[in-house]
């Protein structure tokens, strides 16, 4: 972080991923991202896809979280702050154990969720052969 020149975070709630679908509301926010970091005559490198409209050149990494060092730090950021937001669900909805599991459908996770129901942070467009295991 400290020879990092610009370090952007966008995080989307699960609210809006529910209306928009997830790869819609994961391209609008990567977009919104590059947009705040890139500069003029810059290369985007992106893990995995590329971003429509965007005016900036980009490369589309496959895997590059182990071919880039930029690409590697943003996924180290974007863990670290979904972590932290994870532990602070937990600290707000202390049924469902959120900084435990950190959202993972872990076998606690599940419980919770079967014995308290879905919370607000739930994407209820979430569809895991897990969940759905739940109700049989």
């Amino acid at each position: 972080m400290a020879t990092a020149r610009r370090v952007v975070v966008v995080s989307r709630s699960a609210r809006g991923i529910d209306e928009r679908g997830l790869h819609k509301t994961n391209l609008a926010a990567l977009r919104e991202a590059l947009i705040r970091v890139a500069r003029p005559g810059c290369v985007c490198l992106i893990d995995g896809f590329g971003v429509p409209a965007f005016e900036h050149e980009q490369r589309a990494v496959v895997g590059g979280d182990g071919l880039s060092a930029a690409i590697a730090a943003a996924s180290i950021v974007a863990k670290v702050t979904r972590d932290r937001l994870m532990v602070r669900a937990g600290e707000q909805l202390p049924n469902w154990g959120f900084g435990a599991h950190f959202g993972y459908s872990t076998a606690a996770h599940r419980a919770a969720i079967l014995e308290h129901g879905v919370s607000p942070l739930h994407r209820m467009s979430f569809q895991s052969t897990a969940y759905q295991q739940l109700a049989l």
